[in-house]
């Protein structure tokens, strides 16, 4: 399955890059403005993608305008809110949280903010303790028609937080 990252910020948009659909120009822009934003700086899968769209962008982000948390998405996102500043997030998170803190989408639609997701078991011969008849089981009902659809069908407000990648489902538009 996959979703998208999304970047959020302030509705007064103090970098002016709502609507944006290009990562790079709009983290330019927030360096530009000195605007503040929050990373997760854990080393966790949307960190590592964030940093890759910083080295994209060609800046190193360092200084007062760049904080690192150190923290989940959700905390993340509720200090974000908290000081106005921007973020980037998983979509899925993103519909989670959206309600309980004072930001919008202000860019999305970059292929480059594309996130997928997938399940390997791991190797029964480097890990003889794990659970491989357990993890085949798990990949083929994952992966299964029955699951897939439960997958696509899952929304929040309306909005499908993954779209499964195995089978073809139905918008939910």
């Amino acid at each position: 399955m996959y979703n998208d990252f999304v970047l959020v910020g302030p509705d007064s948009d103090p970098a002016n890059i709502r609507g944006t659909t290009d990562a790079s120009n709009a983290l330019s822009r927030i360096v530009a403005s000195k605007s503040l934003f929050i990373s997760r700086g854990d080393t966790s899968g949307t960190h590592k993608k964030e940093l890759q769209l910083w080295e994209q962008a060609g800046i190193k982000p360092q200084g007062q305008w760049y904080r690192e948390a150190g923290q989940g998405m959700g905390k993340v996102l509720q200090i974000a809110g908290e000081l106005d500043a921007y973020t980037l997030t998983d979509r899925g998170t993103w519909l989670a949280y959206r309600n309980k803190v004072p930001l919008v989408i202000v860019t999305e639609g970059d292929k480059r903010l594309f996130n997928p997701y997938g399940i390997i078991a791991a190797n029964p011969a480097r890990y003889p303790d794990a659970n491989y008849s357990g993890a085949m089981a798990l990949i083929n009902w994952i992966t299964s028609s029955a699951a897939q659809n439960m997958i696509g069908a899952f929304t929040i407000d309306g909005q499908r937080l993954f779209v499964p990648m195995n089978v073809p489902v139905k918008s939910t538009k």
